[in-house]
């Protein structure tokens, strides 16, 4: 009998330490189910999308900022359609909107990220996570962070799933931020 698990290709397991202490608990199961999604969708780097999909499956405060089931099923009917290969034209394709340059700098957010394992747009979208955290005064990120950070960038894979579904990013972006009570000067968009 052959084994029928896909070969997965090996991603650099990057230095997360101090990053994965500025994350939630549950944050940090997401960016695990990130990476494990991309690698076996046989992607080289995490994504927008795949960070995406794991907030919506992980995190019920990023499903409640949705506007109710049938929008966020409508967001899930499109992750899964990408995950089972109907997103082929990504695959192979490094993710860069280019809203923000990539900071590759010693002291680098985004290079304690793992910038080897992450598209530029969601090391920038995680950046972004931090920086909306700390402006609240909160040493480590949510699920919440994220997903603003992640509306706000208007040319990624995350935000092109979202308007496909019928969902208007820069709507959403803001009711997360106004709910928040804090102003925030972001990435992207």
């Amino acid at each position: 009998m052959q084994n029928r698990t896909p070969r997965i290709p090996q991603q650099p397991a990057p230095n997360r330490a101090e990053f994965d202490a500025r994350l939630t608990v549950e944050l940090a199961a997401v960016v695990t189910g990130a990476r494990r999604r991309a690698l076996r969708d046989g992607d080289r780097q995490i994504d927008t999308a795949h960070l995406l999909h794991s907030l919506i499956e992980s995190d019920p405060e990023v499903r409640a900022a949705f506007e109710g089931g049938p929008q966020l099923a409508k967001v899930l009917g499109y992750l899964v359609q990408r995950s089972i290969g109907y997103g082929l034209r990504w695959q192979g394709a490094v993710e860069d909107s280019g809203a923000v340059p990539v900071v590759r700098g010693p002291d680098s957010v985004v290079r304690d990220a793992g910038v080897e394992g992450w598209s530029p747009s969601a090391a920038t979208a995680m950046a972004g996570a931090l920086e909306r955290a700390e402006l609240r005064g909160e040493v480590r990120a949510g699920g919440l962070d994220l997903l603003a950070a992640l509306a706000r960038d208007d040319e990624c894979r995350a935000v092109e799933v979202l308007e496909r579904a019928g969902v208007d990013a820069v709507q959403l972006a803001a009711r997360i931020v106004g709910a928040s009570g804090q102003g925030w000067r972001g990435t992207g968009g």
